[in-house]
């Protein structure tokens, strides 16, 4: 699939319109987990699925999402269009991370991202609990583990993150995938 915006581009557009450095982190994080499970499902489109993880709260701090949840999505889709960027495509997976906005999510692109979005926050919140807060130490038994207590990081949507399944990867090789891709940005992300 080619992007009509580059890595950089996207880079600078996130730093353009989201200020706040946990919502910085957080797209990176999900980037990371984009880019390696494109490496497993659609090895030609790395970069593509890396920037639509980049990118999927590129609203966060535009959007009035906390007074209508449906606007989260859609406002970073127009947002792209009046950029210059608008991609169907990309626009679409966005808006399908938040199925509140009307976007329910239809294609392994789609299920990816809305899977990978709780998963990043989910995984962090499992290393912030280790005494060196450090996502390489988060093992693989510790995210089942935790995934069982539905009190911790109650925010991280299970039943997205299981969404996975629709890709046709694993629960247990997404956990293993999503270690590996935030471990690899660990210094970036903070952890």
């Amino acid at each position: 699939m080619e992007c009509k915006l580059t890595r950089e581009q996207a880079n600078d557009l996130l730093h353009k319109y989201v200020k706040g450095e946990n919502y910085i982190t957080h797209s990176y994080a999900v980037e990371a987990i984009m880019r390696g499970l494109a490496k497993r499902l659609a090895p030609d489109d790395v970069e593509y699925w890396g920037i639509c993880g980049l990118l999927h709260d590129l609203d966060e701090e535009t959007a009035p999402w906390r007074d209508d949840f449906a606007t989260h999505g859609p406002t970073s889709a127009k947002i792209l269009r009046d950029e210059g960027f608008g991609d169907p495509v990309m626009e679409n997976a966005i808006m399908s991370h938040n199925p509140v906005c009307g976007k329910q999510p239809e294609t392994t692109l789609e299920y990816a991202l809305i899977a990978a979005d709780p998963m990043s926050g989910f995984i962090k919140a499992i290393a912030q609990i280790y005494p060196d807060k450090k996502v390489a130490s988060v093992k693989h038994k510790s995210v089942n583990k935790r995934y069982k207590e539905s009190r911790f990081a109650a925010g991280a949507n299970r039943q997205f993150m299981m969404l996975i399944e629709k890709t046709g990867i694993t629960w247990d090789e997404f956990i293993d995938i999503a270690l590996e891709s935030m471990t690899e940005i660990a210094d970036q992300i903070g952890l």
